[in-house]
């Protein structure tokens, strides 16, 4: 008699944030060229979807319908990122986006809430909170 198959458990692996903007090889390129990621592919030609990464995070951007404007989660909240990131070493990381011209909307900070964060605005707007887990350290 054959023994019954463990059922697996379902892990989650990874998301990857799509924001839509009105020219993907632009917003590509900025995340290339300014926040240190690499192109790893567009769609069609003219291109309607194109992707980044940088280590193990993704970032996907597809193209407006009809000249639609992108809408960050700011236009809709005035405290708000698109995508939370997290980094080992933010200070480092602080160094080379400033040295690239990013447009850092708040630079790193110790929140309440024991992250170490920093918001960097993108050319369409969307904002990228990079934070690293404070929680272990003394207050």
């Amino acid at each position: 008699m054959a023994e019954p198959r463990k059922q697996q458990v379902v892990r989650f692996k990874m998301v990857n944030p799509v924001f839509v903007v009105s020219d993907v090889a632009v917003a590509a390129e900025y995340y290339r060229d300014v926040l240190g990621f690499k192109i790893l592919g567009y769609f069609l030609d003219p291109p309607v979807f194109a992707m980044v990464a940088r280590d193990e995070v993704e970032i996907h951007f597809a193209k407006t319908d009809d000249g639609a404007v992108p809408s960050p989660n700011v236009a809709r909240r005035r405290i708000a990122v698109d995508a939370y990131i997290w980094v080992n070493d933010l200070d480092s990381l602080h160094a080379e986006l400033k040295s690239r011209g990013a447009t850092i909307v708040e630079p790193p900070t110790l929140r309440v809430y024991k992250c170490y964060e920093m918001v960097v605005a993108d050319h369409f707007g969307f904002r990228l909170a990079f934070s690293m887990d404070y929680s272990g350290q003394p207050d």
